[in-house]
């Protein structure tokens, strides 16, 4: 979720003006709204969501403590590689996100064989990360799903048809549960170099490497 903020504020010569800010995460509102209020200045203050619906600032205060002990401000990243040659597929997924104010990174990668095409690995790579979220207990918030695949990213955001059936049963099982979780997903096309930790596990999982941790970010 993020927050717009929406001031009246009054100069000290009795002047009044309204302000409306950018976007942002709850915490960062929350901390320049508490900033404001001391000034003594700003007569009224609304917050707005993504979905327009309002929030006063004991309302926001309330909901930010409520989620500092869950996951939130999750940032995923998945990437998937297949193997011609044995049929196997590696998947990879990186999930950032902030708990009890830490920055954490789960790194996790899976091999699989039942896969035919590389495009199905990058989907199955998806389904893990979304897998995960759910075992973290991740739920009713936004997440950014980051990848580098063209396809993957378009067809998720219903900006290209997909014709493939087992892409297609991918697509369903992956929208299925994003909506059992509640969460509202957001696809980001990113360049490979932003994907190489993805990428870097989905290659040692196809090595035959398995790597699962849960670590905080320096």
């Amino acid at each position: 979720m993020n927050i717009r903020i929406e001031i009246l504020y009054k100069s000290s010569k009795g002047t009044e003006t309204t302000f409306i800010s950018d976007e942002m995460n709850p915490e960062k509102a929350l901390l320049l709204a508490e900033d404001l209020e001391r000034t003594g200045r700003v007569k009224n203050m609304i917050f707005y969501d993504n979905h327009d619906t309002t929030w006063m600032l004991k309302e926001l205060r309330k909901y930010v403590q409520s989620v500092d002990d869950e996951p939130h401000n999750i940032v995923v990243f998945f990437d998937g590689g297949f193997d011609v040659g044995t049929k196997h597929s590696g998947l990879g997924c990186v999930i950032y996100y902030e708990q009890a104010g830490k920055q954490l990174r789960v790194r996790k990668n899976a091999l699989v064989e039942e896969l035919n095409t590389n495009g199905e690995a990058e989907y199955a790579a998806l389904h893990l990360a979304v897998s995960e979220l759910e075992f973290m207990g991740v739920h009713h918030i936004p997440v950014t799903f980051s990848g580098d695949s063209q396809g993957v990213i378009k067809q998720m955001n219903d900006e290209w048809p997909c014709y493939e059936e087992e892409l297609l049963r991918w697509i369903e099982r992956i929208e299925s549960k994003v909506e059992e979780l509640g969460i509202t997903p957001e696809y980001k096309l990113v360049p490979r170099k932003r994907n190489r930790e993805a990428d870097h596990l989905a290659t040692q999982a196809l090595n035959g490497v398995e790597i699962f941790s849960n670590s905080e970010v320096e």
